[in-house]
């Protein structure tokens, strides 16, 4: 497998194989202790490592996994020595690793302390290998050996492993159509493709937990609000060129700043982004904008019959109201959902109170689509009882608790009262100042979140205010 197959290199003509070994795997607070790299081009194929002096002691464990000692490389150039010498071998070439994220996070994080830029085209060949076999479960790198038989120089050195990465590159060239790899190289290489006005280096910062993202455009207020419970892969989703649209080809044209908001989780996230659409009201997004009405069917007793009566959300308070049926952003959409009911079920319009009397049966009983409650064909009382059946699946649940809960998220406690999202509060103190807020207006869009989420949140609630 040591022959260079130049074919190969049509689609990819510049390639490097890359692996790290480190002090461990956190990126915050361990240190890369030998780089290996082989480099693939038209010149052919050449190998490059060093040990590094990562300034910091190397734990038992991981020595005896990499047979690097603390001895070896005390004597050994810091990267900051070798900086220059890897970003001139990198620069340029994809760079393919296995779990590319972990070799890529750490190059980068180092790179970024001596001032190079650092954004390759990468690709993960684990990634790779699960798209080109995906009828196999594991396709770690000792699978990989395993699998493709291939051959074992120092394994947990740098070098060596990044010799099985370039072996494993050949391999599939022998198993599969160029094209067909290519295909997949380049959806797993895509970069995204980024606003003119848009600084990257602002993506590069974006971190990968729950959260609210913001997009604004020339003036202060923002075009678009989203959620997510990975902020920086949602937002790179926006910018990845599959646009489903015209309408997010634009705003994702329009983008000139991003903020965003962490959270504690995915249920702050939601309540969040009810909230911020609310208050910015961005054009982009529809379905959560605040409505100037809320409406709802409220069943009352009349003469000892039920009827439904349109009320709007300024007329009664809807979080305690038990009569309540359905919440519409106009009357025409509250209106068309009974009728629907009323033809779905043969109920009576003129009973329902869809229709005015005149002193006759409804027009639906005559053409058979009304059970004739209203000409006497149907009892009342099993009518009514059909209405309430009927209406069941719109029914608006009354605030279940006696004033505030606190729904408890990670370190964070999400203040709700009344079907309304009051805030989150890290402490005491912040909940308190929230609690002294008093009662905020129904929310239509918190009602439908907690609806989902009460049920599951359990030994995470608490009442907060009687």
């Amino acid at each position: 497998m040591s022959n260079l197959n130049v074919p190969q290199l049509a689609a990819f003509p510049r390639l490097a194989f890359v692996d790290l070994e480190t002090t461990g795997g956190t990126l915050a607070s361990d240190r890369i202790t030998e780089v290996g790299i082989v480099e693939v081009d038209e010149q052919g194929v050449r190998e490059w490592s060093s040990l590094v002096n990562p300034q910091m002691p190397i734990p038992p464990f991981v020595q005896s996994l990499t047979g690097i000692s603390n001895d070896m490389v005390r004597d050994a150039p810091t990267f900051e020595e070798l900086a220059d010498v890897i970003h001139a071998r990198l620069e340029g070439r994809i760079f393919i690793a296995h779990n590319a994220r972990f070799d890529h996070g750490f190059l980068k994080q180092a790179f970024g302390q001596t001032g190079h830029s650092f954004r390759p085209s990468v690709l993960c060949t684990v990634r790779l290998s699960r798209k080109l076999y995906p009828e196999h479960a594991r396709h770690n790198l000792d699978s990989l050996v395993a699998r493709h038989r291939l051959e074992v120089a120092q394994r947990h050195r740098a070098l060596g492993d990044a010799q099985l990465i370039w072996q494993f590159w050949q391999r599939i060239h022998e198993e599969h159509e160029a094209d067909a790899i290519a295909e997949v190289v380049a959806k797993l290489t895509k970069r995204p493709s980024l606003p003119p006005k848009l600084d990257a280096a602002v993506l590069e910062r974006l971190p990968r937990s729950h959260g609210v993202y913001l997009f604004y455009g020339a003036n202060e207020w923002p075009l678009y609000v989203g959620k997510a419970n990975n902020l920086r892969r949602r937002v790179m989703s926006h910018f990845s060129g599959d646009h489903a649209s015209e309408r997010e080809l634009n705003l994702c044209q329009q983008t000139e700043r991003i903020e965003w908001v962490e959270t504690a989780g995915e249920l702050g996230a939601l309540l969040q982004e009810a909230r911020l659409v609310k208050q910015c009201m961005p054009a982009a997004n529809r379905q959560l904008r605040q409505s100037e009405e809320l409406f709802s069917w409220r069943l009352l007793s009349r003469a000892g019959r039920l009827q439904a009566v349109l009320a709007r959300g300024d007329d009664l308070f809807f979080a305690h109201d038990p009569q309540l049926y359905g919440l519409f952003t106009s009357s025409r959409a509250a209106t068309q959902a009974l009728q629907g009911l009323a033809e779905a079920h043969q109920l009576c319009p003129l009973l329902l109170g869809l229709e005015k009397s005149k002193g006759r049966a409804c027009f639906a009983s005559q053409v058979g689509k009304c059970s004739g409650a209203c000409a006497g064909r149907e009892d009342r009382d099993a009518h009514d009882a059909r209405v309430l059946e009927a209406l069941k699946a719109m029914h608006v649940q009354p605030w279940p608790y006696p004033g505030a809960i606190g729904l408890r998220e990670g370190e964070a406690t999400h203040v709700i009262d009344a079907w309304s999202y009051v805030g989150t509060a890290l402490d005491e103190a912040q909940l308190a100042g929230l609690l002294a807020r008093g009662q905020q207006p129904f929310d239509r869009d918190v009602y439908q979140i907690l609806q989902k989420w009460l049920p599951k949140l359990g030994p995470r609630l608490r009442l907060l205010q009687a």
